[in-house]
């Protein structure tokens, strides 16, 4: 807040255009004042604060400055034209301004003790005013503030610059390096103290996996969400972050009821699943997730409903062959538009990256249902908190949709078990599906149970199921069993049987 006249007059945000870091940011970075970025090396600063300025360009038709210490501008314009900018043009068409100050390789550094930085605000004024810019980058006080060993100098040219910048009226975006993760804020731990705003970028190895986060850690005067959120960078985007905690509960509740592809399976849920419902089955490799996902699919389809199928743990060809093996031919699905498969190895790229893709693939087919076979082999590509943010997050975008949404998880040993997947998801579904093996007298069959269904009534029983050429086929539930659940199924006798049973009834 700043006071006119005794008014308290709330300071304005300046929205940057970058994808997720408005929300967090609540609007965007504060107008009129100086943000200072920071983060170590490949922590993708100069990314950001370009960024800055191309979002102003592409979505604002915002004229900017990009002051440059450390790399040529011709540089500049080759690295960030795979991001999709067109830097060049830009300056041509007056939306975009370098003001290099970047090392002359035939100059010699020498160390000093003072410094003036006159020559160079006169320079960046003139650029501003010849381009009408309100954006301005600089690109990075460390490269030009190491030489001096003075602290206190360092720290009277930071706030001169920051006075500077904010009499010509511009929103000024500064990096500086750390040389940490966590600790020092920036390199001479006096940069955070001049500029108004911090923002912090970090570039952490967690379990031998490289995770990147942003922290809006100031903004004086101004609101701002807390903690860490990750993010990526991607080509022909740039950065995206994924604001997580940012998520608002504001999704509708329908009583309308989908088929699951299975009348025996819809009838144990009460009817089928609910349209807009998020949907867990969970069991052992090889116990029928992917054959409860085909007809997941195929009941949508017969519907004419539009179903996307994001695949992890096989390929195209393997799903169509699995598919036509119970009677359903994606490829005609695909023909008719019904369709869509995406699949990937879930090492092809960070789970960020896929969560990014995913939202975009719904986007574009706009489907009627979703199924993903499986998260949880995503926990082999991030940290457990990774997993956790992308599970939350991929569950609250489908969930906005209002359209119901399988996801399947394989647990860790063949008899059933908890896993990751189940205790970072669990919570959030609406359905758990659980399917076991079940060992009697020497022989392995299938077990199926809907351990939970919220807002609905549903079968407790624990079901036997076969597969065959036709599909999945549900039968009588399991009288003389227990412990299915618990992976250690022990057959009682009919005597036994009884007994237990009227202890339940009492």
């Amino acid at each position: 807040m700043i006071s006119v006249e005794n008014e308290m007059i709330p300071v304005g945000k300046l929205a940057t255009g970058i994808d997720g870091f408005d929300l967090i940011a609540q609007g965007g970075l504060p107008v009129g004042r100086t943000t200072l970025l920071t983060g170590t090396a490949g922590s993708a600063k100069t990314v950001f604060a370009a960024q800055f300025l191309a979002e102003g360009v592409r979505k604002f038709a915002t004229p900017g400055v990009f002051v440059t210490f450390e790399e040529h501008p011709e540089e500049i314009r080759k690295n960030l034209l795979s991001m999709g900018w067109p830097i060049a043009e830009w300056e041509q068409s007056g939306m975009w301004r370098f003001v290099d100050a970047s090392p002359q390789p035939e100059v010699d550094v020498v160390e000093a003790g003072d410094f003036d930085l006159g020559a160079l605000l006169a320079r960046i004024e003139y650029a501003v005013n010849q381009v009408g810019a309100k954006r301005i980058a600089i690109d990075s006080l460390g490269a030009v503030f190491s030489v001096f060993i003075n602290a206190a100098v360092v720290r009277n040219e930071l706030r001169r610059l920051a006075v500077a910048l904010k009499g010509i009226g511009v929103t000024a975006l500064m990096t500086t390096e750390r040389t940490a993760e966590y600790g020092e804020i920036a390199r001479f731990g006096v940069e955070e103290f001049v500029a108004d705003n911090v923002v912090i970028l970090r570039n952490v190895l967690d379990e031998e996996k490289r995770r990147r986060t942003i922290e809006v850690l100031k903004f004086r005067g101004s609101g701002h969400q807390k903690g860490e959120y990750p993010f990526t960078v991607l080509p022909d985007q740039g950065v995206v972050v994924i604001p997580i905690s940012a998520i608002e509960l504001k999704q509708r509740s329908s009583q309308t009821r989908v088929t699951s592809g299975n009348e025996d399976l819809d009838r144990m849920c009460g009817g089928g699943f609910f349209r807009d419902s998020l949907i867990l089955v969970s069991g052992a490799t090889g116990c029928g997730k992917t054959l409860i996902t085909t007809e997941f699919i195929d009941g949508g389809a017969r519907n004419n409903e539009r179903c996307l199928l994001l695949a992890y743990e096989e390929s195209r060809e393997q799903l169509i062959r699995n598919a036509i093996g119970w009677g359903i031919d994606f490829e005609e699905l695909e023909q008719k538009g019904l369709l869509r498969v995406l699949c990937a190895y879930p090492e092809s790229a960070g789970l960020e990256d896929h969560l990014i893709r995913i939202k975009a693939e719904i986007d574009n087919f706009k489907p009627d249902r979703v199924a993903m076979d499986s998260v949880s082999a995503m926990e082999r590509v991030g940290t457990r908190r990774g997993f956790r943010e992308f599970i939350i997050s991929l569950a609250s975008f489908v969930k906005h949709r209002e359209v119901p949404g399988l996801f399947t998880a394989t647990t860790a040993t063949l008899m059933g078990g908890p896993s990751v997947t189940e205790s970072h998801f669990s919570s959030i579904t609406d359905t758990i599906i659980l399917l076991r093996y079940v060992e009697m007298l020497g022989e392995m069959r299938r077990g199926m149970t809907v351990l939970k269904m919220r807002g609905s009534m549903h079968e407790k029983d624990i079901r036997e199921f076969s597969v065959d050429n036709r599909g999945m086929h549900i039968g009588k539930p399991y009288r003389n069993v227990v412990g299915i659940l618990t992976g250690r199924p022990e057959y009682l006798s009919g005597e036994e049987s009884d007994r237990m049973m009227s202890m339940f009834d009492e």
